[in-house]
């Protein structure tokens, strides 16, 4: 399996041929990261302004836009914040049509998740072990159970400075699931029906979505697995936009300022080929319906 994908586009809508299209949905089924070198998220006039630290509070991870319209963990107001809600959402827009144009059997499927940008640098930034970005994962969503759906995200890297984003790409899914489900540690019998009563997640955790966040947790606490885990490390430059399921690709954000994120979710229903999804991967090696 290739790590990288790579699609000469410069236009987020496409038209991109059958063939083309094919071969994009099999490659990010598979694991692959489709890398656009060439497609770019053009700032506007007066959105340079935005490119600072200081936008975000000392609370939040990224600035974060939800579908509704609700901005949290930035510190502006007045018209700079209303200058950064657009740029988010016009990114939000890009990669909406993005998926759409690229992936017809997805159209009309996709639900849309939560915009990010990221305006601080990740190389020594300090974090707790499991918020630590830089250590490798996968996604699982601890208080937002995804019922087997996939996590789908578009990234464009917007520094103004030359900065490239630097990932490290580990093994394969199924890989990582038998290294790590093994010493995971098993949920609290009743916890999931406790944490949906309380609102400490939205709706019930299935038992997907309790291997999901084993192996999110088990993975980044794991020191001898992230010394010994193979990688591979990928620069993505300025004004490159690449997207994967990180709920699948196994991945460390080493370095990097100033990108933005789309996250859609995707049901299994929708893949070209379910089989490949992280579900129907734990479902196989678990001997059981996990959702």
């Amino acid at each position: 399996m290739d790590v990288l994908h790579a699609i000469d586009s410069d236009a987020w809508a496409g038209p991109f041929a059958s063939d083309e299209q094919g071969d994009a949905v099999g490659a990010l089924e598979q694991g692959s990261i489709l890398y656009f070198p060439h497609l770019n998220f053009t700032l506007r006039s007066g959105e340079e302004r935005l490119l600072m630290p200081r936008v975000l509070d000392h609370g939040g991870k990224n600035v974060s836009l939800e579908p509704d319209g609700t901005l949290s963990h930035a510190t502006l107001s007045g018209g700079t914040k209303d200058c950064l809600r657009g740029m988010m959402v016009r990114f939000s827009d890009a990669a909406a049509a993005l998926v759409e144009t690229l992936f017809p059997t997805y159209r009309g499927r996709v639900d849309l998740g939560p915009t990010s940008f990221r305006p601080v640098e990740i190389e020594g930034r300090k974090a707790r072990p499991l918020a630590d970005d830089t250590r490798l994962h996968v996604d699982a969503f601890p208080s937002v159970p995804m019922n087997g759906r996939r996590i789908l995200r578009v990234f464009a890297n917007v520094n103004p400075d030359g900065k490239a984003r630097l990932w490290n790409v580990g093994e394969p899914f199924a890989d990582m699931a038998r290294n790590i489900l093994p010493r995971a540690k098993p949920p609290i019998p009743g916890a999931a029906w406790f944490y949906a009563a309380v609102g400490a997640t939205v709706g019930r955790r299935t038992p997907y979505d309790e291997l999901m966040l084993g192996l999110h947790h088990g993975a980044k606490l794991d020191l001898a697995y992230q010394a010994k885990c193979p990688k591979t490390p990928i620069d993505f430059p300025p004004g490159a936009v690449w997207m994967c399921y990180t709920d699948q690709v196994v991945h460390a954000t080493l370095k990097g300022q100033h990108a933005l994120e789309q996250t859609f979710y995707v049901p299994v229903g929708a893949m070209a080929d379910p089989s490949r999804s992280p579900l129907r991967v734990l479902e196989r090696m678990t001997g059981r319906r996990l959702v």
